[in-house]
């Protein structure tokens, strides 16, 4: 399987919004292979369909078990036509983005979610999620209607260069 290129800020198709899929194929079942295989290689947490240049409402999520010490078991998912049908609470936490490579920044998101969404068997699912799991798909499902974390970013002051990133920008500045 290939390893797709990951579009960066900045490429217009980031703030178009997908298309809805009307049916699941072989082909679209290759992209969501594909889509993890690079979503990994990345290595991230989710990935959706702009991101690598196709503009289909599809996304795919792995958060490893206890990713944000939430006590949330490992999730897999790989979504189609997903939509927030239901959310709750309010809990603001740190997010980067695959294509804002090494910067980060304090995103508002809803604490507890509900999406409907269509499997990779062209089956109906209901996700009712919480914690890391939450904040990663509303995250993902914001790609698909060309919003960036950075677009839900309340306190600009909080946007700053990951850890590891820090040095490299400090030499690119000086």
């Amino acid at each position: 399987m290939p390893i797709l290129d990951i579009l960066l800020e900045g490429d217009p198709r980031l703030r178009q919004k997908a298309i809805r899929v009307r049916s699941v194929d072989d082909s679209l079942r290759k992209l969501a292979a594909d889509m993890f295989e690079t979503m990994h290689d990345a290595p991230g947490v989710g990935l959706a369909g702009p991101q690598v240049g196709v503009m289909r409402r599809l996304i795919v999520v792995h958060v490893p078990a206890d990713h944000g010490d939430d006590g949330e078991p490992e999730t897999t998912l790989a979504l189609v036509n997903p939509e927030i049908v239901r959310s709750n609470g309010r809990v603001l936490g740190y997010e980067g983005c695959l294509s804002i490579p090494g910067w980060t920044g304090e995103v508002p998101r809803s604490e507890t979610i509900t999406v409907k969404a269509i499997d990779l068997d062209n089956k109906p699912v209901r996700i009712k999620a919480k914690g890391w799991v939450a904040r990663v798909l509303q995250h993902e499902i914001d790609h698909l209607d060309g919003i960036l974390f950075l677009d839900r970013v309340e306190d600009k002051s909080t946007i700053q260069p990951l850890p590891d990133e820090a040095e490299e920008a400090v030499a690119v500045e000086a």
